[in-house]
């Protein structure tokens, strides 16, 4: 039986650029990074890929864990040949707590982030929600 989710996985297309706005603007605080060269013939049977190569960096929040990884190969952007593994794909971490939505809506805005409107609703147990 499955007791918990340990992590989410989300690949980018720039690492540094996902690092900043994760531990900048979110808080999350980095638990291990690390990388895999082409020929590790484990970690290519792990992800599903041939010569792959990757950078990772393992992020924690709470008791939430991110992981972000960037592949330097196989490295596919064609939509139309797409090895869902290793593409740069539109991901979204469903919900995050917080304690002033207004406030942090706020702060993120002014840092740059975009909405697709502003706080809304009062949904199950007067729950106020904003996507991003």
């Amino acid at each position: 039986m499955i007791r918990n989710i340990h992590h989410t996985a989300i690949s980018t297309g720039d690492l540094e650029r996902s690092l900043r706005f994760y531990k900048d603007l979110f808080g999350f605080t980095e638990v291990f990074s690390s990388a895999w060269k082409v020929g590790t013939e484990i970690t290519d049977r792990i992800v599903g890929l041939e010569n792959s190569s990757a950078r990772v960096v393992m992020l924690k929040l709470g008791d939430t864990c991110l992981e972000l990884f960037q592949y330097a190969t196989p490295h596919s952007r064609n939509w139309e040949n797409l090895n869902v593994r290793c593409a740069i794909m539109a991901s979204r971490i469903c919900c995050m707590e917080v304690k002033d939505i207004d406030a942090e809506y706020a702060r993120l805005t002014a840092a740059g982030m975009v909405f697709h409107c502003p706080t809304a609703g009062r949904g199950e147990r007067g729950a106020r929600y904003v996507r991003a």
